[in-house]
């Protein structure tokens, strides 16, 4: 049985670090048995089928192939296209990110942020920045980008859980890569 995956890849080609081609990669997936490879953008957002019956499986077995092909190990946060959805639909700035998805941010948590220091959050955000943890996610909005946010700069301080960050305009196309569709707030 095949399932559909999505995986977020931490910390890829940022900086001239962990270097991915999507393009290679699509290749060294399709060779390894993976079916219905896409990528979007070079940021490592990658939606797949695979025989993996689990989130574990499709991590490690991702984290394997980019080892063995690409000497990295990125961090990959993996779910199914459900659970995406869900975070999705969980967004407390959701109207705001129809409007202007580049102003909200997602960041995927691999566990529930139990010890998040959410008052040193609240002290850290600008006037008009917005942020909201819960188990699976970080939703964070920042009309003013999130390049001089001290908050982004202090999240992994104050929220200490492994974490990778997309704006909500690239999680819903990977969402549609995965043949979701968004329903309006």
């Amino acid at each position: 049985m095949t399932k559909r995956w999505i995986a977020f890849l931490r910390g890829v080609n940022v900086g001239g670090h962990n270097k991915l081609p999507m393009k290679e990669l699509r290749g060294i997936l399709e060779e390894a048995g993976y079916e219905e490879v896409e990528t979007y953008i070079q940021s490592g957002n990658i939606v797949f089928t695979s025989s993996d019956e689990s989130y574990y499986d499709a991590s490690k077995a991702l984290t394997g192939i980019l080892r063995d092909a690409f000497d990295i190990t990125p961090r990959s946060h993996v779910y199914s296209p459900q659970d995406l959805l869900r975070i999705i639909n969980a967004n407390p700035y959701r109207k705001e990110s129809l409007k202007d998805p580049k102003s909200v941010h997602v960041f995927f948590l691999a566990e529930p942020a139990r010890d998040a220091d959410l008052e040193s959050l609240e002290e850290l955000k600008a006037y008009n920045e917005e942020v909201e943890v819960t188990d699976e996610a970080v939703y964070l909005l920042a009309p003013d980008g999130i390049g001089r946010s001290k908050l982004v700069e202090k999240l992994g301080k104050f929220v200490p859980v492994a974490m990778t960050g997309r704006n909500m305009r690239t999680v819903y196309k990977v969402a549609e890569l995965a043949g979701l569709e968004i329903q309006d707030a």
